[in-house]
């Protein structure tokens, strides 16, 4: 059966079961994974940002057979399954913040469904029990992926809607500003990873997050 191009599919899983050419660069997403803390990539619109976290969202799923006969096959011996959190803001506009604030709440519906329900209100703190849980739950450190992160504050640059953009900005950041989140951000124009890094909640010596 011939390969065909990936055309339109941005779903790492979709693209390996579907008979499509693939070209691995998996040992690069080793690397990103297993050395360093921080790294800055630069890429446009359209360039393979959502496809690269969704092959890190398969990797941290422990799903090896998505990855036979790529390089990181023979890099990565554990193949550890984690719980991952995968907040998607692709495909939304987000016209009023009344908007965020509703997918926000629909994805961590989801995921309390899946760890536990935490009874916040206020988005950052409630993201941060839900990786609490998860840890809880599962025993293994959390991964955070959030793809095109800064998509919902591009909405509300400008200095009248400053304000009213606050909240938007307390849920994405205020996990990752006190130390209890670490995220592999994606946004238009550039990746900010942020792999590997350990996280001590205050009072604690439970890691949370990978």
């Amino acid at each position: 059966m011939a390969k065909k191009y990936p055309i339109g599919i941005q779903d790492f899983e979709e693209l390996r079961t579907s008979g499509c050419y693939y070209v691995d660069k998996t040992a690069l997403v080793y690397d990103l994974v297993t050395k360093g803390k921080y790294y800055f990539l630069s890429r446009p619109r359209r360039f393979g940002k959502s496809m690269l976290t969704s092959t890190l969202k398969a990797y941290f799923l422990g799903k090896r057979a998505l990855f036979d006969g790529l390089s990181i096959a023979t890099l990565e011996k554990d193949w550890t399954e984690h719980p991952v959190i995968h907040i998607d803001f692709t495909g939304n506009q987000f016209p009023t913040m009344d908007n965020l604030l509703e997918r926000l709440d629909e994805i961590y519906k989801s995921l309390e469904a899946k760890y536990g329900t935490t009874g916040i209100k206020d988005p950052g703190l409630r993201l941060g029990k839900i990786i609490q849980l998860a840890y809880e739950k599962t025993g293994k450190q959390v991964v955070v992926l959030v793809d095109e992160y800064d998509k919902p504050l591009q909405r509300y640059e400008s200095r009248s809607t400053r304000a009213d953009a606050r909240p938007a900005e307390r849920s994405l950041r205020q996990s990752e500003s006190d130390g209890r989140l670490s995220a592999l951000r994606i946004s238009h124009g550039r990746v900010a990873v942020q792999p590997s890094q350990h996280i001590q909640r205050r009072q604690q010596s439970e890691r949370y997050l990978v």
